[in-house]
């Protein structure tokens, strides 16, 4: 979901806050190339980006969902996974 102006700005100041403070846990389904259309502002993306990638550990999932995977359907016991 993209962010308005405000949000973008709320969202800098709070890992702006953390950096050099705390660990950030960050998901995401959208690659970090991909933030500046969803912040809508190039330079907030960048110097958020600049913060969180300083000393960043990213890990890659390209497997199928494990929450899909063991779900059953609403109509029994029947999983949903191939």
């Amino acid at each position: 979901m993209a962010m308005d102006q405000q949000e973008a700005n709320m969202f800098f100041h709070l890992i702006n806050d953390l950096y050099n403070q705390s660990s950030i846990i960050l998901t995401s389904n959208k690659a970090p190339k991909e933030w500046g259309e969803l912040l809508g502002d190039q330079a907030i993306t960048t110097a958020i980006l600049d913060r969180i990638l300083h000393r960043v550990e990213i890990i890659h999932l390209n497997e199928d969902s494990y929450r899909m995977k063991h779900r059953s359907t609403i109509f029994g016991q029947q999983s949903v996974s191939n």
